[in-house]
């Protein structure tokens, strides 16, 4: 029989076997309330905004690679980029490189909502942290990317929208 490991010491130590679950719930939680108050109005909320950021400063080749990078369902995006679309945030051009396909770009006006948005978004990231030092959250925000690429590697169609929605 496999000894129980001993919570005083490893990578989790101080923790039980379940704590991190709780604590990274509690810390999502508490972002996905601060995030959709930080994209109040901006068209397709939470999505319109990752699909505006993606596209302003990722680049996505074309709507396929977009909806791989965010994993979201075609079809859904279809929709969303609809709405992005509607509202003058986003338009379709053909692909350069495939005229079947296409591209999606931010417009003059989706540029100006991305920047105001990713102020409200940064001061919502900070409202978070600040229970933290600034040493603390950096450190924090460098963990944290290191472990979600690792995940990310593990399991590339994994969805963060989708963990988002089954919390309890």
């Amino acid at each position: 029989m496999t000894p129980s490991p001993n919570p005083a010491s490893g990578p989790s130590a101080g923790l039980l076997p379940g704590d991190l679950g709780w604590n990274l719930g509690m810390v999502l939680r508490g972002y996905q309330t601060r995030l959709e108050e930080a994209v109040d109005g901006m068209p397709g909320g939470v999505r319109g905004y990752q699909v505006l950021s993606t596209v302003g400063h990722r680049d996505p080749a074309n709507q396929q690679a977009l909806a791989a990078h965010l994993v979201i369902d075609r079809t859904v995006l279809t929709y969303l980029l609809d709405t992005l679309a509607e509202a003058e945030v986003v338009e379709r051009i053909p692909d350069p490189a495939d005229r079947r396909s296409r591209k999606i770009v931010a417009t003059a006006h989706g540029r100006n909502l991305l920047e105001r948005y990713e102020s409200r978004v940064a001061a919502a990231e900070a409202e978070l942290l600040e229970g933290l030092d600034a040493h603390d959250a950096a450190t924090l925000s460098r963990l944290l990317s290191g472990l979600a690429m690792s995940v990310h590697r593990a399991q590339p169609n994994s969805s963060p929208c989708e963990a988002m929605d089954y919390l309890p």
